[in-house]
């Protein structure tokens, strides 16, 4: 952040012939389906970057210009805009949109025009600041996307940014709008937005494994004692989060609270260096909490330094006032504080809360600035950090901070902090849809306090379901308020739930191959990770029903965020499955879609369903550390009604630069029953040596009973299937063959009785019902699945009962 050039705003202006100019205003063509209209009274038109616009310059569209007095009218293959070349108003400003939307009707749009959320007619929603004390539902901003097919974002009150990295206000005031028209074209209206804003950037695939959180004193060797454990309980961790009590908070109150600190309690920590190479060691990258509000204090061990940088004395003891629009000051607050932090050994800053949203400079929020910098500054100190060790990190913007969202474009400065959340039953049951709704202003990475935070509830199933949640999420961070009952450890909580959370635990850290590739494809092609349904099924109505089911890369997650039932001990969702067919990867059952389906499951499985033809990669050992790619790799593959299978893996290409190794996956069974096998690299592809394991979901090994792979019991909880391990293969060119195998008798007597043998019902109920079953099984279910329903319901079976069976019958 040097002084040089700081009222020089970044040039991103749009193409030459893009745009239309008229006395006082401005129409710019972004693309079909994006327009920027402006208005100013002194024609001092931005060209620069804003607090939110990266890049205006899009391929040049085909448009037309009709000029009527002083009016336009701008076409193009999607967008009519109607202006008649004064000061905006509802009537002189009016832009229609031609393509169809998902409603018939309110594609018309006047300025001035509120936007609203509402899934069911209009906008779809956004995302929100902070889930702070939330008790369930909050109230979302609206987003990108919407059933009636457009979305207007107002980019009038945005700063400048200049070219040196910092923000100078705009000249003079007045409008600039950018409207997008999409219909139901959900693809193209992001693709343009990530285009106009940024895109979503790469984050390090360590951030992708478990973070372990918790508001709580912890000394050294409490801390290394509680990793103890969780080794010997083989329960990895990839980020260790310290929240505030790892710096002095027992300050003297003449100089305010404790909660702003950045000088190590060595009461706690007497060896930080230590204790941060111990951390290292285990694999685990770090995480400190700060509260910059109130500034550099006479107690901290860079309060000399920093007061004499700023030309204060420092024998004063007056406080360094924290002042986020001083360069001076924020200078001396990343070279002299949280530099020297990291050189030894931290890795990510957790921004937290108490900066207010005013500063000296009219309309900078202290969050968004906190988040530009901090984030810009952690993308410079990779760079200085690679050039020093003349080694390759996973990637040049692979750097991550943990803080609040500021609003549209947040996106670009990775992770968002979602804040202190209730945990009840009602707070797990909005974060499904909040987190993949996000996806609709491109905020991919939420992390939440997974099992909640703090008040509410100490209920074991709600805090395994919320784990569950949390580990098909985009980043799975526990978390807890000073609570002595609040803590997180699976070994606090009883039998099964305790086995049940270290497994989901374990195989987290085995998706991250799958979900560091749906990161990659997320960076390169606007499609998110968690995202809604409705994002690629936009004219189907059931996509937007059932709000908490959501993709999970190519897979279906359907939390289950509600109590199971005391009779059967199974708890529901429901989802609206898209057409084609389905296989839930734990319990290997297949649906067709195109319908609604409800799941009931146990506490130890999860309705997650992976598409017909698709191939998913795990990592087989969950315990190896997420810094490279594993050694060991698991394809989960389902090979569709033609007998094939498709799949990627994208992995870091290893030179430093961003670039990416691309391995293409095929499967397909082969007539004399056999399983046939491809993987070939693409693009900047290089060899690479690991350890193959193939396991072909619905089919089983002629000489084995569903053979697995020996390294984690999380692979265990999945679907069964049939498994050949090639050992050491060159995934750049393998070809390889799974002989003996055939499609598995998974029978469905078997998962009904299951279910009639776990639910605590009259025991005269069970054994009609299981006579029922029998003698329909006998009769072949493909013709009597219905009546069995019918027969059951007439017994007496109870609704979730019965619900749970047809399950397994459809």
């Amino acid at each position: 952040m040097s002084t040089k050039n700081t009222l020089i705003p970044y040039p991103a202006p749009a193409h030459k012939d893009a745009t239309i100019i008229g006395q006082h205003w401005r129409i710019t063509v972004l693309s079909p389906r994006l327009v920027r209209v402006e208005w100013n009274e002194h024609d001092d038109f931005v060209d620069g970057r804003t607090q939110l616009i990266e890049n205006r310059l899009f391929d040049k569209p085909a448009y037309t210009v009709a000029h009527y007095g002083s009016g336009v009218h701008v076409s193009t293959d999607i967008l009519d805009v109607f202006y008649d070349g004064h000061e905006f108003s509802a009537q002189g400003l009016h832009i229609k949109v031609r393509v169809r939307a998902g409603v018939p009707y309110g594609s018309d749009w006047h300025y001035g025009q509120t936007i609203r959320v509402n899934s069911r007619f209009e906008n779809l929603g956004g995302t929100a600041r902070t889930l702070d004390g939330i008790d369930g539902a909050a109230e979302l901003e609206p987003g990108i996307l919407a059933r009636n097919g457009y979305a207007v974002i107002d980019d009038s009150d945005s700063l400048l940014r200049t070219e040196d990295g910092w923000i100078v206000p705009r000249q003079s005031p007045g409008k600039d709008l950018y409207f997008f028209g999409y219909g139901s074209d959900y693809r193209s209206a992001l693709t343009d937005y990530f285009s106009l804003t940024g895109a979503s950037p790469l984050i390090p695939r360590y951030a992708l494994g478990n973070w372990w959180s918790r508001y709580w004193p912890y000394s050294d060797q409490e801390y290394r004692s509680l990793l103890e454990v969780f080794s010997e309980h083989r329960v990895p961790f990839s980020v260790a989060v310290l929240d505030m009590d790892w710096h002095i908070t027992d300050v003297d109150p003449a100089i305010g609270s404790g909660w702003t600190g950045y000088t190590w309690n060595r009461d706690l920590f007497p060896d930080p260096d230590s204790f941060l190479e111990e951390l290292h060691k285990r694999g685990m990258h770090v995480s400190l909490n700060v509260h910059p509000a109130a500034g550099i204090r006479r107690h901290e061990e860079a309060y000399s330094r920093v007061a004499h940088a700023l030309g204060m004395d420092s024998e004063s003891g007056a406080p360094v006032d924290f002042d986020v629009t001083s360069q001076d000051f924020m200078r001396a607050y990343f070279d002299l504080v949280h530099h020297p932090l990291e050189d030894q050994g931290v890795d990510v800053w957790w921004i937290d809360w108490q900066q207010g949203t005013q500063t000296s400079i009219p309309g900078l929020d202290p969050l968004w600035m906190l988040n530009y910098l901090h984030y810009e500054d952690a993308c410079k100190q990779l760079e200085v950090k690679k050039n020093k060790l003349d080694t390759s990190a996973t990637s040049p913007n692979a750097s991550i901070i943990l803080s609040r969202y500021a609003g549209l474009g947040s996106h670009r400065y990775p992770i968002g902090f979602s804040g202190d959340t209730i945990t009840t039953w009602e707070s797990l049951d909005f974060q499904p849809y909040f987190t993949a709704t996000a996806a609709n202003v491109g905020y991919n990475w939420w992390s939440h306090d997974i099992g909640g935070h703090m008040m509410g509830v100490r209920n074991v199933e709600l805090a395994t379901r919320w784990l569950q949640f949390g580990v098909f999420s985009p980043i799975n961070r526990l978390h807890s308020s000073m609570s002595a009952f609040a803590s997180k450890e699976p070994w606090n909580f009883p039998q099964p739930a305790q086995q049940i959370q270290e497994r989901f635990l374990r195989f987290r850290h085995q998706l991250v191959p799958y979900l560091y590739t749906s990161m990659c494809r997320s960076h390169r092609e606007a499609v998110a990770p968690i995202r809604p349904i409705y994002h690629d099924f936009p004219e189907e109505n059931q996509a937007y029903v059932h709000r908490n089911e959501y993709f999970f890369g190519s897979l279906i997650a359907v939390p289950i965020t509600s109590p199971e039932s005391s009779a059967t001990h199974l708890a529901r969702s429901d989802a609206w499955l898209p057409p084609g067919e389905w296989t839930d990867i734990f319990t290997g059952q297949q649906y067709s879609g195109g319908t609604n389906v409800a799941f009931y499951r146990p506490l130890d499985s999860f309705p997650v369903l992976a598409p017909s033809g698709g191939i998913i990669t795990l990592a087989s050992d969950a315990l190896e550390p997420l810094d490279h790619a594993p050694w060991a790799l698991t394809c989960m593959v389902f090979l569709n009604a033609e007998g094939t299978a498709h799949g990627v893996l994208i992995e870091d290409g290893g030179d430093g630069l961003g670039s990416e190794s691309r391995y293409d996956i095929s499967v397909w069974s082969e007539k004399n029953g056999s399983i046939g096998c491809e993987i070939r690299g693409s693009g900047n592809s290089r060899d690479r040596l690991c350890e193959l394991s193939i396991m072909v979901v619905g089919y089983e090994n002629l000489d084995t009973v569903a053979g697995r792979v020996a390294y984690c019991d999380s692979l265990d909880m999945l679907a069964p299937g049939a498994l050949q391990t090639f050992g050491e293969v060159n995934l750049a060119h393998f070809r390889g063959t799974i002989d003996g195998v055939h499609v598995r008798d998974d029978s469905r007597d078997r998962r009904i009785y299951e279910i009639l043998d776990r639910s605590e019902i009259q025991l005269l109920v069970k054994e009609q019902a299981w006579d029922i079953v029998r003698a329909h099984s006998q009769r072949g279910w493909l013709s009597s699945s219905a009546s069995c329903i019918n027969e059951l319901l007439v017994a007496g079976v109870e609704n979730d009962l019965l619900g749970a069976i047809s399950e397994v019958l459809r």
